[in-house]
């Protein structure tokens, strides 16, 4: 299968016989702020997200029948259940569209690791089988949709790093520099949700205009309360920001480091112990699957 560092693949990459292959691209969050929580629960967050240039590849063949059909089947999850799944259906009922699809998932972003994978994959499925079904919805109106499946979920269907506020419904594209990332997985599979209800977790970080937010040092409010509650991330951090100014994505369990070329990541990213996953990877502005878009859409107009 093709590379997952998508700054590599090629165009041809993309299409092979009567399927098309679209990346999914990772994300992480830059820093994250809680500044509240909400009567019903929700926490109120200033968030900023960019995209990497690594990820999942979602396959997709056009059908006739309307049936849609999802491979690999993952275990302990129905293939109902699935973000992918979800995503294709709900844009078959909001358009009523008649065809259907064969889509097949190659993965290798970590589950629950923070670094947006089940956001991204469902993402992708709108966007791509919008274009291939031909079923016209603007970004914004699946965006909508897309914030059925998941908060994260309309970030990459608008497919610009962005200032995220609110419970994650309100948007300012930005463009942060495009840094390198050692982006690393401790052996630890953290619950979103647990993290959010414990008792110690800052929940009353002051909200600040984006200008300021840019120009101050990046933190994420959820890395204090993660760090103590799994002893593996605290171990890994402590290690890392020797190398470089390093924190928490989102509720992790994946952790990153900064660097200004690919080489420094790549040096810091090989000393890591055998233990630990991970990748290198490019931060982008642009998502790699509105560049393919673009890319698509060029040739088919050219």
């Amino acid at each position: 299968m093709k590379t997952h560092q998508f700054s590599t693949a090629l165009f041809s990459d993309y299409k092979q016989g009567d399927s098309f292959n679209f990346p999914c691209p990772a994300k992480l969050n830059l820093f994250l702020y809680i500044n509240g929580r909400r009567a019903d629960g929700y926490h109120e967050l200033q968030t900023l997200f960019q995209f990497l240039d690594y990820g999942d590849w979602l396959s997709i063949k056009v059908r006739n029948d309307g049936k849609i059909r999802l491979t690999p089947e993952i275990p302990d999850l129905k293939t109902e259940d699935n973000l992918i799944y979800r995503a294709a259906k709900l844009l078959q009922q909001k358009t009523a569209c008649r065809l259907g699809a064969d889509l097949h998932l190659d993965k290798v972003l970590p589950m629950g690791g923070g670094v947006g994978g089940g956001s991204s994959n469902a993402a992708t499925a709108l966007v791509a089988l919008n274009y291939l079904w031909k079923t016209g919805l603007s970004v914004n109106e699946l965006a909508e949709l897309g914030l059925k499946l998941g908060a994260d979920v309309p970030i990459f269907v608008h497919g610009k790093a962005a200032f995220a506020e609110g419970v994650g419904e309100k948007i300012t594209y930005c463009e942060p520099p495009e840094k390198w990332y050692a982006v690393i997985k401790p052996n630890v599979s953290i619950s979103t949700a647990k993290v959010f209800s414990e008792p110690d977790l800052t929940r009353d970080t002051k909200k600040k205009p984006l200008e300021q937010l840019l120009q101050q040092e990046y933190t994420n409010d959820c890395e204090k309360v993660v760090r103590k509650l799994y002893p593996e991330v605290e171990e890994l951090l402590r290690w890392l920001v020797k190398y470089a100014p390093s924190r928490l994505t989102g509720s992790g369990a994946c952790v990153f480091a900064e660097f200004t070329d690919e080489q420094s990541a790549q040096t810091v990213f090989n000393l890591k112990s055998k233990q630990f996953s991970g990748f290198v990877a490019q931060g982008l502005n642009v998502s790699p699957l509105h560049k393919m878009l673009e890319q698509l859409n060029r040739q088919n107009h050219g």
